[in-house]
């Protein structure tokens, strides 16, 4: 994949997404779909995810999010287009 292939966002999920397996959740639903980058719960609550690769998965994972995993409540999404990084890996922080 060259550079301009790739795709990246990173997008603060809020609602109720703490507590219900979301970060673990996202990181399998990245890795399925080939993705890299990483997710990390914030003090207020939200959840933060960086995801980078092919532009097509990047949105389909965009589109999961909006759900999220059972037992989570998604009430707004803010998806940034950033400089892809060319990581590797999915981590959960």
């Amino acid at each position: 994949m060259t550079a301009a292939d790739r795709s990246a966002l990173c997008v603060r999920v809020r609602g109720h997404v703490q507590g219900v397996g979301f970060r673990w959740k996202t990181r399998e639903a990245a890795v399925a779909r080939g993705l890299a980058g990483w997710v990390c719960n914030h003090p207020d609550g939200s959840v933060e995810t960086w995801i980078e690769g092919p532009r097509s998965s990047v949105l389909e994972l965009l589109e999961w999010l909006r759900v999220g995993p059972r037992g989570a409540r998604v009430d707004s999404l803010e998806p940034v287009e950033v400089v892809a990084q060319g990581l590797t890996g999915f981590l959960v922080r």
